[in-house]
């Protein structure tokens, strides 16, 4: 198991952060996952800049955002992620049928990511885009 860097023990670059993540998600709170990357100060801002980024308000509403983050960490079978994700999905408004229906749609997805990839189908030229 790794280290967690609690702020205490932080160095300024790391500190730094921390803050950032307070003052971003307006919380005192800073997660098990960003004191574990603090062990790497390079890949806890980098993380962070590219997930502050790919997380603010764009084309794509907050909670179809956390959706498809919850869906690809039940994908990848990351528990941490799923418990964190699914935390902030029900903040920003998943309902337990919104995340029944989720579920349902990764399963499925995966099954026929499964079967058709196994059979090797050939991409019907309809689906190919058209320039």
């Amino acid at each position: 198991m790794t280290t967690l860097v609690e702020y205490a023990d932080a160095s300024a670059e790391v500190r730094a952060v921390y803050d950032d993540i307070r003052t971003t998600r307006k919380t005192d709170f800073i997660n098990n996952f960003w004191k574990a990357l603090a062990n790497h100060p390079a890949t806890l801002r980098r993380t962070w800049e590219s997930l502050k980024q790919i997380m603010a308000p764009g084309a794509l509403d907050p909670l179809t955002k956390e959706l498809i983050y919850l869906a690809v960490s039940a994908t990848n079978q990351c528990s941490y992620c799923i418990a964190s994700h699914s935390a902030s999905a029900r903040a920003k408004g998943m309902t337990e049928e919104m995340f029944g229906e989720l579920l349902a749609v990764v399963g499925m997805a995966n099954q026929t990511n499964a079967l058709a990839a196994g059979r090797q189908v050939p991409i019907d030229p309809q689906f190919l885009a058209q320039e």
